[in-house]
This record gives C-alpha cells, sequence and structure tokens, in this order.
C-alpha cells in the first residue's frame, strides 16, 4: 500500500516540475542558465540512472531469454515518443522567430495540447509501475524526467503567453499538461497494478528506457550542444551524476 501511495506521489511530482518551469520562466531573469543548468542536470541524472539502475533491473526480470522483450520494450518506447513529439508543432524556442511565438496558435491548440498530455499520460504509467516495482528506482526515474521537464515547463509557459497574451489561458495549459502524469498514475492505480510479473516489469522497464533515451538523444544532447552557458551545463551534469551516486549509498 506504501508503493501505491509513493507512485501516486512520484506522478504528481512529476508535474509539479512543469508548473515550475513555467514560474521559472515568468520570474527569473537569466532563464538562459536556468535552461543549461536542468539540461545538464536532467542528462546526468538520467545517464546515470540508466547505467547503474535501470539496466540491471531489467537484465535481472527479463535475462537472456527474453531479451527479444528488451529490444520491442526499447524501441517501441523511443518510437512513441518520437510520434508523439511530432505530433507538436516546433516547440524549441531557439528555432522560433518573434512572429512564431507571437502567431503560431498552434502551439495552444487541440493537437498541441492532446500530444501533450498523452505524452505525459505515458509517461506518469511508466514511473508508477516503476516505483510499485523498486521505489529507489522510481524516485531516480522523477528526479531524471522531472528535471528535463522544467525546460519543457518553461517552454510551454512563454510560448502559450506570448501566443496568447492571456495569463488564465497559459495558467489553464500548463496545468492540464502537468497534471497529465497524475492521470497516468491514476490509470495505473484503477486498473489494480499493484503487483507485477517479471516479463511484464522488465518490458515496462525496456519501454522506459527506450522514452529516456528519446529525451537523451532527441532533446538534451542537441540543447547541450548549443548551450552558451558550458560551465553551467556541465555542473549540472556532474551534480546530477553525484545526486544518483549518493542515493545508492542510501
Amino acid at each position: 500500500m506504501a508503493n501505491i501511495k509513493i507512485g501516486l506521489l512520484t506522478t504528481l511530482i512529476l508535474g509539479l516540475f512543469i508548473i515550475l518551469g513555467a514560474l521559472l520562466a515568468l520570474f527569473v531573469n537569466k532563464k538562459e542558465k536556468v535552461v543549461d543548468f536542468f539540461i545538464g542536470l536532467a542528462f546526468g541524472v538520467i545517464i546515470t540512472l540508466i547505467i547503474t539502475d535501470l539496466l540491471p533491473e531489467i537484465i535481472e526480470n527479463l535475462g537472456i531469454k527474453y531479451i527479444y522483450l528488451f529490444l520491442i520494450g526499447t524501441v517501441l518506447g523511443f518510437i512513441v515518443l518520437k510520434l508523439l513529439d511530432n505530433l507538436i508543432p516546433d516547440h524549441e524556442e531557439e528555432k522560433m522567430s518573434k512572429k512564431e511565438l507571437n502567431n503560431n496558435l498552434a502551439h495552444i491548440g487541440i493537437i498541441t495540447s492532446l500530444a501533450l498530455i498523452l505524452h505525459n499520460i505515458i509517461e506518469g504509467m511508466a514511473i508508477y509501475s516503476s516505483v510499485i516495482s523498486n521505489t529507489s528506482l522510481g524516485i531516480a526515474l522523477t528526479i531524471g524526467v522531472g528535471c528535463h521537464n522544467v525546460p519543457l515547463g518553461m517552454v510551454i509557459a512563454g510560448t502559450f503567453y506570448q501566443s496568447n497574451q492571456n495569463i488564465s489561458k497559459s495558467i489553464l495549459s500548463i496545468l492540464l499538461v502537468s497534471l497529465a502524469t497524475f492521470i497516468g498514475g491514476i490509470i495505473m492505480f484503477f486498473l489494480n497494478i499493484n503487483t507485477i510479473n517479471p516479463l511484464v516489469l522488465g518490458s515496462l522497464l525496456s519501454l522506459t528506457l527506450g522514452m529516456l533515451l528519446f529525451i537523451m538523444l532527441d532533446e538534451l544532447i542537441p540543447r547541450l550542444k548549443v548551450g552558451k552557458n558550458k560551465i553551467v551545463s556541465l555542473s549540472g551534469i556532474l551534480i546530477g551524476v553525484f545526486i544518483l551516486i549518493i542515493a545508492a549509498f542510501i
């Protein structure tokens, strides 16, 4: 029962990272440094998490015999996020012109909102299932993905507001997107997934691994390359690695 509560709590916290990013976008002046730090932090946490926790957990549950489930799950997780990302009009802030930011209402349109919400529901389901099987792994996943969600929240908040100049609509959009991860946890809760077969768990963790690889390769690494504050990014990476190492000892 305790794991269920923690699972739901982590999916809620995951959405709060998006709200944190939105607040930083509104109140912090040096946004570039904040984004570069959290991109580095997310990269450090996720790469360490994959090597020290996620891969060993997958191997333990699937073994060599079911390696094909690992490959299928990883590829599927990568493809799912890639397809969802393609539904979202270009949301990289450095690729937007002022005219696009002001006039491209697709960013707050139905397709974008649904894509982001669906993306986060799946993300929430993956985190919830991870917590149910291994609390420390689930919490580490929450930290890694959550750090990635902070810059996303900053981009969403800035884009939504500049598109409609309506603070109430922007807040509503951000809340819907941020609560989607919690909805994913609620779905898993009502499906009564409290204990998971090792093969199913290994497959879900492989799906999660594929999603994390997409986040790293398609979002974090490109942003690290173009980031202007390399020292800040490097500090974020080192702190992310340090956090996971300390968590492992705890």
